[in-house]
């Protein structure tokens, strides 16, 4: 009785704080690692304050998500298209097939390689990279399509229990100068004035959590029974708990960037850290930063495939003015949507697609301020009633992330076409 009493206990902890967990483990990938480690290897601890401003600006945007799902019962996505022009409809779709490929393409290469790291496959590294891509894969696609929402919830909190657990504790055997992290944390400035010490922190700010990914959580507080206003409160707990995590993560990421010096770029920025991690602080610490490493990447990719195809289903029936309906897996849009995201992208690895991924980038940094705008068009008071529309507090935020994203996502484009 108390064995069950205690399962109880944790499905319920599960349930509560588990939405808000699995749009943080999804933000959180390669590029995540990347970006943490080579803004520590450039600022240092001193943009700490970084990570935890932009960790709290997503927060208050998917906050928004949910708050307009529980107020009408639609989803942002398929409720913002259908009172948008027609052309908007198509505009998204400019910008989310190319997000799809370029994301799922980086995912499973990252999982390969991390993989081939840590159980490496007898012969041709790349050959061996490439054969784990494909087996992440089609294990993303059998668990969404097969195995059901409770499935990928429990292999999700396991992989992001992993994630936490190796990727901090790497942190924490590195040994950082405790009082320069709380310095850090506390105390907000850029150790450089030049223009890079700039880029390096905006992109810190905008590479904490996702940026699409962020309106899957609204089918994942839908899969956990959330459908009216009333169940506000219970997004606000698992947000706080989930971008905390999506925080601590970056501040794990920062700390070791600040400490071991690497040259690569890319998903190699991985093997080449864990290389110096070795010789740093031997095989141990190298070993727990790869299954860290892998489990971060992974569970991205679990997310992206379980949710993204949902996000597709939405565009279709909101672009043919269909009735408004629960978005399924099952359902032809989203089943066709998951099997080109489970192999395409795999065809990325084969080919130079870098005109593509610049593109990809002028459109992308784009993203984030347009949400922000959005949340606070159709948040507002007169739209969802005093009730549920936006307070001073979050148009205050929204507005400054309207505005700095919209400053970072020029500096993106500038630096991405060179100019």
């Amino acid at each position: 009785m108390q064995a069950r009493l205690l399962a109880m206990s944790r499905r319920s902890l599960l349930t509560r704080i588990g939405p808000g967990l699995l749009v943080a483990a999804t933000g959180v990938g390669a590029g995540d690692l990347a970006t943490g480690a080579f803004s520590g290897q450039h600022l240092g601890l001193a943009v700490l304050w970084a990570v935890v401003l932009g960790a709290l600006l997503k927060a208050v945007m998917t906050e928004g998500v949910a708050r307009f799902q529980l107020a009408t019962g639609e989803t942002l996505l398929d409720g913002g298209l259908r009172r948008a022009h027609p052309a908007l409809r198509w505009a998204f779709l400019i910008y989310f097939l190319p997000w799809s490929w370029a994301t799922g393409a980086a995912m499973a290469s990252a999982c390969g390689l991390s993989a081939n790291a840590l159980l490496p496959l007898p012969g041709d590294p790349e050959r061996g990279r490439l054969i784990w891509a494909v087996v992440h894969s089609v294990i993303g696609a059998l668990i969404a399509w097969r195995g059901g929402f409770r499935c990928f919830e429990v292999v999700m909190a396991a992989a992001i229990g992993v994630m936490f657990v190796c990727v901090v504790g790497t942190a924490v055997m590195i040994g950082p100068d405790w009082s320069d992290v709380v310095t850090g944390l506390l105390v907000p400035r850029i150790p450089h004035s030049d223009g890079e010490g700039i880029i390096w922190t905006i992109a810190l700010l905008g590479g904490v959590g996702g940026t699409l990914t962020v309106l899957c959580y609204g089918y994942w507080i839908r899969e956990s029974g959330r459908e009216q206003l009333e169940d506000l409160a219970e997004s606000k707990l698992d947000l706080t708990v989930g971008y905390a995590v999506t925080a601590i993560f970056g501040l794990a990421m920062v700390v070791i960037g600040s400490a071991i010096a690497v040259d690569a770029k890319g998903t190699k920025l991985i093997l080449n850290l864990a290389a110096a991690l070795e010789t740093e602080l031997g095989p141990l610490a190298a070993k727990l930063f790869l299954l860290g490493a892998w489990a971060a990447i992974f569970s991205s990719l679990l997310g992206v495939w379980q949710a993204v195809p949902l996000l597709f289903a939405d565009w279709w029936r909101a672009t043919r003015d269909a009735p408004v309906a629960r978005a399924t897996i099952r359902e032809p849009a989203a089943m066709l949507f998951l099997v080109a995201l489970a192999t395409l992208p795999l065809f990325a690895n084969l080919n130079d697609f870098k005109a593509i991924q610049r593109a990809y980038a002028v459109i992308g940094a784009l993203f984030l301020p347009l949400l922000a705008l959005v949340l606070l068009r159709l948040n507002s008071k007169r739209r969802l009633g005093e009730s549920a529309g936006n307070r001073l507090p979050a148009r205050i935020a929204l507005v400054f992330t309207a505005l700095f994203f919209l400053v970072a996502g020029w500096l993106q484009a500038k630096q991405s076409l060179g100019l």
